[in-house]
């Protein structure tokens, strides 16, 4: 059990100054919560118990010698251990002092226990991931897959997290905890190693590939044809856009396959469940009714979308000021609070067989090791590779069992009881086929899946309908746990790519570099390998696939050694941006159909060029500087055709000449950002927005519009009262389109077909109907100026980028549905951010509901492979979860700002940079 002697006196007067302006703040605002009634409980003392001890020593049981923590002035640790046991408890301490809460919400959510915290509404959600069954994988994951020295690491960490909750609980681990009381009195339990590896079964769900264009393809059958469905997922552009491995698997380490190997088709028309195989009502109703909860299910997470993704590239030392790699990384989440990632450094007194850990970067919150960093001889950054790596299936159940080649199979079930917090407990059975768990199971409406669904000839006897099942490489025991320990401790590129086989899901862009100067890249991960349908075409998982025919059941995977890489290629650099991997005519198996477009990557790409071009240099500060770049691709392609457009209306024209001039920056301050992407998001919805099937919908913003009878320009109204609310000619229903570089492809292409029928649009109280592609730029561009007037204001010398594209952190639980006093007290911002869609630096928004960020680069880090002390890096928040703690979000400004912190990693540099000091002691 852990026991303190007396803390050392903080030491300087610039640090006696903040904490007193700290606690002047939390006065004042505890002084303005007492004005709602409140003030009594929420104390300073209630807020201020959780903030951990940073200086002085501390006891813990299970240490065999003294761990050093050596906070710098932002709070980020640096811990030093003589054994990697005592290093890997010490982090469990240490994260739980400052992000337990976190802790406790992740696991719980991968457990399929947030009802025991949050009460009933969390029901459906749990009995949604018991049904996946995360946790469980993660059991048989400890009980049969990972190593002995993995276990002990875990072990290790598990006692340091339990160590802190021994001396800590209620308040004193989190102000909400506190908050929580008032609901119920949920106290957390000890952990468990098995809690730390479940929380890598979550990043793969956040990361899981094509799961909902799957689902969105088979819905659109409803109401589109086969060719359309193709128009809105366009080939990918291999000509304009370079994949990130320039010769499939061939590279100058091995010969493995011809360069010219077989081609496989990529499977554009449809099976069983294609456009032309009269899917029914009951079908679409649950795949819709299931995109709604896939939808909900990573609301801790995050949203997904076409557009989210990340960036990272690596430079070698012959295009660098410093004469070694640099390389950069900022993956693309959504915006918490705290961040999602933790800064940490693990320090090996004496780097040995016994201590192998000398490794800095960025860690999850109840996980021990680094996932994103470097050591003192490799760096790596990560981005998601977004392989097809899980598939729907279609299931001929009745309540004995499922067929399956003919012949009626038992389901394997379980029993799972979920526990609500002021509410009955709620027991419910886990079907599974031999493709996965059932997860139709789980929604009311999905009880009907299939009913009236035939799919093609493939069963002409539906019997009672289908079901939906869910085949995922998550789901299956793997060593990822192992090779985040393998990485940290990886001194070459042959240690880092035997570190890469063990990565199984999510499936990552590995980049690399070290320091004798050589770059590279892998693409670790268990990606299965499908065969052919009964007519002999390839099968592609682009829909949902007939679940009682294994023709349909995947193969095997691709072989570790078969996954492409690169070693010090010819150009002297690697970018991944969730582009494509390789291009298909070159690489004989199918990764995906489903890449990203490659807008942000050929834009990083460019730069790069641009940069080393004669001879060119590129410095720190420079790879600094793209990460912030704001360029929009679309805007590109678009603004000549909208500059073109002849428009009448002198108010709306007067908005049209923003754009000319205009360098295609969306910086925060820029009015002809905020038209533009105002004018691409109307597009989209009239081009697409009521063609789509209703299923593809989502509610929308009204926008604020002229009365139909008035005449003359806006500009003449008294103010702006006189407009009138439009909420669309469907019930406030508007289509999907999130606007990513997806929709540039689609747009592009269309853009030169001028009277393709997607620029058919029908009119409305407000507007005639459109026939061609000038008529509906032209309206939306109306549109445009009518909603930016609601918004914004009339005066568009008024108008900026960043007041409509506008960053709130919050606290993913209580921030979002607790009491309102509570989100106030942990909920911050908003902050006006440059940047957008697709841009490289991805501030990412939905077009289908509006422009606030809904996904950010979730931090940032240019690592130099010359000097490592002259690294830099950045997070969203700050090091501490605790509200109101200096360190909570002491980033965000120095973030958005795209500024960065200097990262110390020598033991010298780390200790000119520490302001507190704990020693964790036997």
């Amino acid at each position: 059990m852990p026991s303190r002697e007396e803390p050392t006196a903080p030491s300087g007067k610039k640090k006696r100054k903040r904490r007193r302006a700290r606690l002047i703040v939390i006065a004042v605002v505890l002084a303005l919560v007492a004005g709602v009634g409140y003030g009594v409980f929420w104390s300073i003392s209630t807020v201020r118990a959780s903030f951990p001890e940073t200086t002085g020593s501390i006891q813990l049981d299970g240490m065999s010698s003294p761990v050093q923590v050596k906070r710098d002035g932002s709070g980020i640790p640096q811990l030093y251990a003589d054994t990697a046991e005592d290093l890997f408890r010490a982090q469990g301490f240490v994260q739980a002092q400052d992000r337990f809460w976190e802790m406790d919400v992740r696991r719980h959510l991968t457990a399929g226990r947030l009802s025991e915290m949050f009460g009933s509404d969390q029901v459906e959600t749990d009995a949604f991931l018991r049904t996946l069954g995360w946790r469980e994988t993660a059991q048989r994951e400890w009980d049969t897959k990972l190593s002995a020295s993995t276990k002990k690491y875990l072990t290790a960490y598990t006692a340091g997290v339990n160590a802190y909750l021994e001396d800590h609980e209620g308040k004193e681990l989190s102000v909400e905890y506190a908050a929580l009381s008032f609901e119920n009195d949920y106290k957390p339990q000890k952990w468990s190693p098995v809690d730390s590896v479940a929380w890598l079964k979550a990043m793969a769900w956040d990361l899981r590939g094509n799961m909902q264009d799957e689902i969105d393809r088979s819905l659109a059958t409803s109401r589109l044809s086969a060719r359309q469905i193709e128009d809105l997922y366009p080939a990918y552009p291999y000509d304009r856009n370079r994949p990130i491995v320039d010769r499939g698997a061939v590279n100058p380490l091995t010969k493995e396959f011809d360069p010219k190997g077989e081609e496989q088709p990529t499977g554009v028309d449809a099976p069983a469940t294609g456009a032309d195989s009269g899917m029914g009502q009951g079908l679409r109703s649950g795949l819709s009714s299931l995109s709604k909860t896939l939808d909900e299910i990573p609301a801790l997470l995050g949203p997904s979308g076409n557009g989210i993704g990340s960036n990272s590239w690596v430079v070698a030392g012959e295009h660098t000021t410093t004469g070694k790699p640099l390389l950069a990384n900022d993956p693309h989440l959504a915006p918490q609070m705290p961040s999602l990632w933790y800064q940490m450094g693990l320090h090996c007194n004496r780097v040995s067989a016994k201590c192998p850990y000398d490794v800095a970067g960025y860690t999850f919150s109840g996980m021990p090791g680094v996932v994103i960093g470097h050591n003192a001889d490799i760096a790596w950054g990560m981005t998601n590779l977004g392989a097809d790596v899980s598939d729907l299936y279609l299931e001929k159940v009745t309540t004995d069992g499922y067929l399956y080649d003919g012949k009626q199979r038992p389901f394997t079930t379980r029993k799972e009881t979920i526990k609500v917090a002021g509410g009955k407990d709620r027991t419910i059975t886990v079907r599974s086929t031999r493709n996965g768990p059932i997860v139709s199971d789980r929604e009311d409406e999905l009880e009907t899946v299939g009913k009236k669904a035939p799919v093609g000839d493939a069963a002409p006897d539906r019997g009672d309908g289908y079901a939906v099942s869910l085949r995922w490489t998550a789901l299956d025991p793997s060593h990822t746990m192992d090779a985040v320990f393998k990485l940290n401790r990886a001194r070459n590129f042959t240690e880092f790519r035997a570190a890469a086989a063990d990565f199984a899901v999510p499936s990552q862009n590995l980049i690399y570099a070290d320091t004798d100067g050589n770059i590279g890249y892998q693409a670790p991960g268990k990606i299965p390998t499908r065969g052919e349908d009964k007519n002999g075409k390839p099968i592609d998982g682009r829909y949902p696939a007939p679940g009682w025919d294994s023709t349909y059941a995947w193969k095997d995977y691709i072989p570790q050694k078969a996954l492409p890489y690169e070693y010090n290629p010819k150009r002297g650099y690697i970018v991944t941006a969730n582009q494509a991997v390789v291009d298909r005519e070159r690489y004989p198996y199918l990764l995906t159909n489903d890449w990203g477009y490659g807008a942000r990557s050929k834009r990083i790409t460019d730069l790069i060029e641009s940069k080393i071009k004669d001879g060119g240099k590129i410095s720190t500060d420079d790879m600094q500087t793209l990460q912030m770049d704001n360029t929009s691709e679309i805007a590109k392609v678009l603004t000549p055709y909208l500059l073109k457009i002849k428009i009448k209306d002198g108010y709306v024209r007067e908005a049209q000449e923003l754009l000319d001039g205009w360098d295609y920056t969306q910086d925060s301050d820029s009015a002809a950002a905020a038209y533009f992407n105002a004018v691409w998001r109307n597009t989209l919805k009239l081009a697409f927005g009521n063609k789509l099937p209703k299923e593809l919908r989502v509610k929308d913003q009204c926008l604020r519009v002229r009365p139909a009878d008035e005449t003359g320009p806006v500009e003449d109204l008294d103010d702006d009262s006189d407009l009138i609310t439009e909420c669309g000619e469907r019930d406030k229903d508007v289509a999907q389109p999130d606007g990513g570089d997806r929709w540039y492809e689609v747009v592009r292409g269309l853009l030169k077909q001028p009277d393709n029928d997607w620029w058919h649009t029908n009119g409305n109280q407000t507007n005639r109907a459109t026939d061609n592609r000038d008529e509906l730029l032209a309206r939306a561009m109306k549109d445009a100026r009518y909603e930016l007037t609601s918004k914004l204001g009339k005066d568009i010398n008024t108008w900026s980028w960043g007041r409509l594209h506008q960053l709130t952190l919050k606290n993913q639980t209580l921030g979002t549905k607790g009491p309102g006093f509570v989100q106030w007290m942990l909920n911050r911002g908003p902050w006006n951010l440059s940047g957008g869609e697709a841009a490289v630096n991805a501030t990412g928004w939905n077009a289908a509901g509006g422009y606030e960020v809904v996904w950010v680069p979730s931090m940032r880090m240019v690592v130099n492979l010359d000097n490592l002390d002259k690294s830099r890096w950045i997070n969203l928040t700050g090091a501490s979860g605790h509200a109101y703690h200096e360190h909570y979000d002491d980033q965000t400004s120095k973030w958005v700002k795209g500024e960065m912190l200097d990262w110390a990693f020598s033991e010298k540099a780390v200790d000119e940079a520490t302001d507190d000091k704990l020693a964790l002691t036997p």
